[in-house]
């Protein structure tokens, strides 16, 4: 028997949300159940192999040192990699 899963109408309603997130939490969000380390090097090297995401990203001030992506940003970054 196949088991379906089960969603609360809490789940269904979550709407992700343009704002600042520092790298970590958004790394996270993409990818969940993983070291926070872990999910910050994996998602760089999704952004960087993302074609003209850097760029783009660069362009709207964004740089490899910063600790926070600005919603603008995150904006960008979604509609390459679609919502977490």
């Amino acid at each position: 028997m196949i088991k379906k899963e089960s969603y609360s109408s809490k789940d269904l309603d979550k709407v992700f949300e343009y704002r600042s997130y520092t790298k970590g939490e958004l790394a996270t969000l993409y990818i969940p159940h993983v070291l926070q380390q872990s999910a910050v090097n994996q998602f760089n090297k999704w952004l960087k192999h993302a074609p003209g995401l850097v760029d783009r990203l660069k362009a709207c001030g964004w740089s490899e040192s910063q600790r926070r992506y600005t919603p603008e940003q995150v904006r960008l970054i979604v509609e390459v990699l679609s919502e977490p």
